[in-house]
């Protein structure tokens, strides 16, 4: 069955601004500049802690400048929004000498913002000081089936959400910086899917989380495999399972990385793939006594979380700042999303189920 009746792509409003890239690894290389050539974007420099790494992939996106650092980039005054994909150890220096151009109209941030929420709060509250648009880069909000599903649960069709859960056993193999991180699976990937959650079905009032280290990491960690329960206002249950380094993965051995969802409702089922580990296309279908007389339907897409979910991002900020509407991605909503990681590491460290109110935020 085709989409009709669905958009599981953002429609793109605004090509208007000049962006500045800061970072040439894998995210920036293959999906943010990936993205916005497809969409015809304007990307007018890049800067990396490399100069060489940064000409390579100017040279492969046809971008016309290159600086000797970020900092020069930034203080570019062609540069109208800054689109960092750096390690959160280093991302907050970067963001405040963004809030410090008056030629910078909006500041695209990866997630996770900061490495505390603290952090991420006062960068919150030093951008509304500046006057500047800062977007957190939650793309998942952007991945074609979760973009359906949230179109599905707005208008009914599977009644009231009973239970939700998000599994994940896929290998970011790109996130070398982790290795110097305390904090590993909850605050850089489990992120992804607690925000999600939030995107789907608003903020939950109870968090309980556990973990183990993984025994087939390389190096000393706190949080390896997590799962995570949420308790939503409504009743609803959602869980979220994140396994990073998934196997097996010797040689000898073919691995079934994979990240599946399903969402219960009182009058529907839907169920579906996040298609990134596999380079494929995420997958949505669903049954729904109200629209389907309990059939399963299953809406269909060319397009791919990895790179076609950072055009909706991208294209978000340059919207917001074109109309002057709040960013759909915007810190303050994202830093309800740093609190709620924050409160399932005080759930693992206490050994309890904590309650919330990211209302506070």
């Amino acid at each position: 069955m085709s989409n009709i009746g669905f958009a599981p792509d953002a429609k793109v409003r605004c090509r208007d601004y000049r962006i500045g890239a800061v970072g040439a690894g894998m995210i920036m290389a293959e999906c943010h500049l990936e993205a916005y050539r497809l969409a015809e974007f304007q990307v007018a420099g890049i800067a990396s802690r490399g100069r060489d790494r940064a000409q390579d992939v100017a040279k492969r996106h046809g971008i016309p400048v290159v600086h000797e650092t970020p900092e020069a980039l930034i203080a570019d005054p062609a540069m109208d929004i800054i689109d960092i994909a750096y390690p959160p150890h280093l991302q907050p220096d970067l963001i405040r000498v963004a809030l410090q151009q008056p030629h910078v109209k909006g500041i695209l941030a990866q997630k996770p913002l900061a490495l505390s929420v603290d952090e991420a709060r006062a960068l919150r509250d030093e951008a509304r000081a500046a006057g500047k648009i800062l977007s957190v880069n939650q793309n998942m909000r952007y991945d074609q089936s979760m973009r359906v599903l949230k179109q599905l649960l707005d208008r009914g069709a599977l009644g009231d959400p009973v239970f939700a859960q998000i599994d994940m056993h896929a290998i970011p193999h790109w996130q070398g910086f982790l290795e110097g991180y305390d904090r590993l699976t909850l605050s850089n990937m489990s992120v992804h899917h607690l925000d999600v959650l939030r995107f789907l079905f608003g903020d939950p009032d109870e968090v309980t989380s556990v973990t183990r280290t993984d025994p087939r990491t390389r190096f000393a960690h706190r949080d390896g495999i997590v799962s995570t329960m949420l308790r939503f206002p409504s009743g609803l249950l959602a869980l979220s399972l994140e396994d990073v380094w998934s196997g097996p993965r010797t040689e000898g051995y073919r691995d079934d990385q994979h990240i599946t969802w399903r969402v219960e409702g009182t009058e529907g089922v839907a169920r579906g793939t996040i298609g990134w580990p596999t380079g494929a296309a995420s997958t949505l279908s669903y049954a729904s006594t109200i629209e389907t007389d309990g059939e399963w339907v299953s809406p269909e897409w060319d397009t791919m979380w990895f790179p076609h979910a950072f055009i909706g991002v991208m294209e978000q900020l340059q919207w917001a700042i074109s109309s002057g509407e709040q960013p759909a991605l915007s810190v303050a909503d994202n830093v309800r999303t740093m609190a709620l990681v924050e409160a399932a590491y005080r759930s693992i460290d206490d050994k309890r189920t904590v309650s919330l109110d990211l209302s506070n935020d």
